[in-house]
């Protein structure tokens, strides 16, 4: 396996073209989603977890033309955990330095248990997650952005999560103009920029640009106090150490560590793979599900021994690099080191950007992660799908982000359990002249001989016809339908149709065959080939014959044997 998947220099002027678009569109957003997730103070980690996790994912990671970094689930994660520690007695004021060791810690372990799950190669189970329950997941995500943002937008200090943040609004709702004229103006730039213009230079950053220099000019400290009114809150000074290695704190509140880091890991990967498909069918090119896990595992465990948030493939950013001509891991490591020249040359700058800025940036993002589309047509298409995606939805906002995709799941399964388990049963077809629940569909299916075999039975023969790969939900139809039958001395399980047997229904066959010979009747199974018929030997399945036209002569033989 080489070292970095998909690298070469055949497409170097794309590449570097590709990373830098990208990492215009990354600034604003890593500052974004610092703020949202570790709150005032917490911006400049999010710029090093898009430059540690973004190189790093790159280099080790299995989608060349991917970009990662901080994201609006790992970001509202992340406020989780500040939530939960505070929860514990943990102060969230950054300038203490009780609560980034131990956020990191959780980031590092996140790391670790993500890169854990493509050693163990389960990158291919990651995205076997329905729709329904992806687009309530993300609208979920959606909506808690949203809500967290609504504190920094109108100026009002707001922690936690969304409960929290909702109590904290009404307990000391007390608007800053200011914040909110910085905000409508963000959010006048981010919706109404031009397309022509948003092509060169994307929204999100062009209210950077446009808005922090209006705030120092018309909403400086010296103006507000003069009008009577508060200061609006801004990111503050950057950390004169910048990047360097700190080592987190693991030996306090492991429990919760854990629990964090196990939350992070499997957000990770879901968002980072979905981005992967996305790339995918944009490039028609095929990720490396696995790869893709250890090289964000690896990524998001140095970013948090480098104070930085942890990240995963970002879908607006992956994009943009592809259109701009980006197609190998070196696009992405552009983007990282595009965004370190920005750190060390612009931090002071940075310092001025409002927070209430940065929630307008965000309730953009959050509006778009929203998964609009299929929220307001669901109930239309299936009332089951709306209903699981609705709560989802809920959980996701007002409980736990994965809980609420494992409950999603689970139900999901179930539903499409038995789904296919319908459609398994209507694929059994039995025929037995002398009772009155057979079919008389089947023998239309007999060749001559085979129907001529049948007739000399004399109504003797119960004839099943198993089709389709049969799991554990068919194994109960196929009881319940023996227990219809009663006239008939030959059993015959016709399984040539069969690829596919379970477990639960290798037992339902094997009960059936030991049914019919306590009730003194003989019992064939016929048509079993390859994993089939070993599955069967397996579980001491016995009467195996290759053909129905073979078992059916047994049958006329045995039943006319003992008329005489």
């Amino acid at each position: 396996m080489p070292l970095i998947h998909g690298l070469h220099g055949r497409n170097l002027r794309g590449d570097l073209l590709g990373g830098i678009t990208a990492a215009v569109v990354a600034l604003p957003l890593a500052l974004a989603f610092g703020n949202a997730a570790l709150g005032p103070g917490g911006a400049i980690y999010g710029l090093y977890g898009a430059i540690v996790a973004g190189f790093l994912a790159a280099l080790f990671g299995g989608t060349p033309s991917q970009v990662s970094g901080p994201t609006g689930p790992m970001s509202v994660t992340v406020a989780g955990v500040v939530s939960s520690l505070a929860a514990v007695g943990v102060s969230t004021d950054l300038n203490a330095g009780e609560l980034l060791p131990l956020v990191m810690a959780a980031v590092v372990l996140g790391g670790l248990f993500e890169a854990l799950l493509g050693v163990l190669r389960l990158g291919r189970y990651i995205t076997l997650v329905p729709y329904s329950v992806v687009s309530g997941f993300m609208s979920g995500i959606g909506f808690i952005i949203l809500v967290l943002q609504i504190g920094p937008f109108l100026g009002i200090s707001t922690r936690g999560g969304v409960l929290s943040s909702l109590q904290g609004l009404i307990e000391g709702f007390q608007p800053n103009p200011a914040a909110i004229a910085v905000g409508l103006m963000t959010l006048a730039v981010v919706f109404l920029t031009p397309a022509r213009i948003r092509q060169w230079l994307p929204s999100p950053l062009l209210a950077l640009l446009l808005v922090t220099p209006l705030s120092l000019v018309l909403f400086n400290d010296e103006r507000l106090q003069s009008m009577g009114l508060e200061a609006i809150n801004r990111i503050g000074d950057i950390p004169e150490a910048g990047l360097r290695i700190q080592i987190p704190n693991f030996t306090q509140y492991l429990p919760e560590l854990i629990r964090a880091g196990v939350v992070l890991a499997l957000l990770g990967a879901i968002d980072s793979l979905l981005t992967s498909l996305v790339a995918d069918n944009i490039t028609q090119t095929r990720h490396d599900s696995n790869r893709e896990l250890i090289g964000q595992g690896i990524a998001n465990a140095a970013a948090g021994f480098l104070s930085g948030l942890p990240g995963a493939g970002a879908t607006m950013r992956t994009v943009i690099n592809i259109k701009s001509g980006g197609q190998t891991p070196l696009s992405g490591m552009t983007h990282s080191l595009a965004l370190l020249v920005v750190l060390l040359g612009a931090g002071p700058l940075a310092s001025e950007i409002p927070t209430a800025l940065l929630a307008g940036i965000l309730i953009k993002v959050g509006l778009d992660i929203i998964d609009w589309g299929f929220l307001l047509r669901a109930h239309r298409l299936s009332g089951k799908t709306a209903v699981l995606m609705y709560s989802v939805l809920i959980m996701t906002v007002f409980w736990d982000l994965i809980w609420g995709v494992l409950i999603g799941m689970f139900i999901a399964n179930l539903l499409t359990v038995d789904s296919i388990t319908q459609v398994q049963l209507e694929n059994i077809e039995a025929d037995n002249p002398l009772d009155q629940n057979s079919s008389a569909q089947l023998t239309n299916d007999l060749n001559e001989e085979e129907q001529f075999q049948f007739n000399q039975c004399h109504g003797g023969v119960m004839l099943f016809s198993l089709r389709g790969p049969l799991s554990f939900g068919a194994a109960k139809g196929i009881s319940d339908r023996m227990g219809l039958v009663e006239n008939y001395k030959v059993l015959i399980l016709d399984i040539s149709n069969v690829p596919h047997l379970g477990v639960t229904a290798t037992l339902a066959i094997e009960r059936m065959v030991q049914e019919a010979k306590t009730s003194d009747r003989q019992a064939y199974v016929t048509g079993a080939t390859g994993k089939v018929e070993r599955r069967l030997k397996q579980f001491g399945v016995g009467n195996l014959l290759p053909s129905r036209l073979e078992a059916l002569q047994q049958a006329n033989l045995l039943i006319n044997t003992s008329q005489k």
